[in-house]
């Protein structure tokens, strides 16, 4: 009796299948300009950590303290932050391994550096003298507010970190109009916002204010700094609309009225650099909440007076088109 060999079933090797996966997941070429344009971002917040660590001692960088160097840098990384997004989409090379790449630097400029900027300010002006080596800021301090700075630079951080995951997963795309307004305080702003303070308060303290007046000083900007930090916080994951500054004002053809309100700050921060920070990012980070309380007193009238571009926010249409 013949018999006929059966003909084995070829199932997949599941080791070829990972292999095939990973070949095809490998990334191809990366655009180098916007990827080094992110990864100064990047290097900007490792800076900023370093210089504040240091504490409240004056470095090689024209002189300036160190807490003042840190801050300074924050606001260096925006600036390859808000341009390496722009030059990805002129070449023409925007990809899903920038996006993620942005978001790290981000965390680590915007999120980790301020937060560690603001918890050596506490230390450095509100620490007490009488022991050299104790620790005034901390999870286990003996000091309830000390306590509660550490706790907001933390919720800080971990509000940055929510913030950025949740913008990743409601983009759309990459085009410039899905980008010209944010849900919840961008962390830039959020890192703005304390990071100006901060450098204003060095400034002040090492312009303005006199031996004895400047522990009064400290002591105050110690404890309202880390209030405005959990503001920031709770800000970014919140629903607030913020605009995107350059997107919103700052592209395509403005009317006078616009050109007159963007140079006017600009003057002033020739004079007033420090000062004219600080407002700007605070008048920023107060945008949303403020909006908000316009839309509700206007009622419709607002909506209709400035309507949302296409592709920010889904528009429901009306009951009879509808039906």
């Amino acid at each position: 009796m013949n018999t006929t060999a059966r003909s084995k079933s070829r199932r997949p090797n599941r080791r070829q299948v990972v292999r095939d996966e990973f070949r095809r997941r490998t990334l191809g070429p990366i655009s180098v300009v916007p990827t080094l344009l992110t990864l100064g971002n990047l290097m900007c917040g490792f800076a900023a950590i370093h210089y504040a660590s240091r504490g409240d001692v004056t470095t090689a960088v024209f002189g300036w303290n160190a807490i003042t160097v840190g801050g300074c840098l924050i606001f260096l990384g925006m600036f390859f932050d808000a341009i390496d997004g722009s030059v990805a989409r002129l070449t023409r090379s925007t990809s899903d391994l920038g996006a993620q790449l942005d978001s790290i630097a981000d965390v680590v400029t915007f999120g980790v550096a301020p937060a560690f900027l603001m918890l050596q300010l506490v230390e450095t002006y509100y620490g007490t003298s009488a022991d050299a080596g104790a620790t005034a800021v901390g999870p286990g301090v003996g000091s309830v507010y000390g306590k509660a700075v550490w706790a907001i630079a933390a919720l800080f951080v971990c509000g940055g970190a929510l913030r950025l995951a949740r913008f990743n997963a409601e983009t759309v795309s990459h085009d410039e109009s899905d980008h010209r307004y944010f849900k919840g305080l961008p962390i830039p702003g959020a890192a703005g916002a304390v990071a100006s303070l901060i450098v204003l308060h060095q400034h002040l303290l090492y312009t303005r204010f006199e031996t004895t007046e400047s522990l009064a000083f400290d002591r105050i900007a110690a404890l309202t700094i880390p209030v405005i930090a959990l503001l920031c916080g709770i800000g970014m994951v919140s629903n607030l609309r913020y605009p995107h500054i350059v997107n919103r004002y700052l592209r395509g053809a403005r009317d006078f009225g616009s050109i007159v309100r963007i140079a006017l700050p600009l003057c002033a921060a020739v004079w007033f650099l420090q000062e004219t920070l600080a407002a700007a990012c605070t008048l920023y980070a107060l945008s949303g909440p403020l909006g908000l309380l316009r839309r509700g007193a206007g009622g419709d009238s607002i909506e209709a007076a400035e309507p949302a571009p296409a592709g920010d926010f889904p528009v429901e249409p009306p009951a009879e088109e509808r039906a």
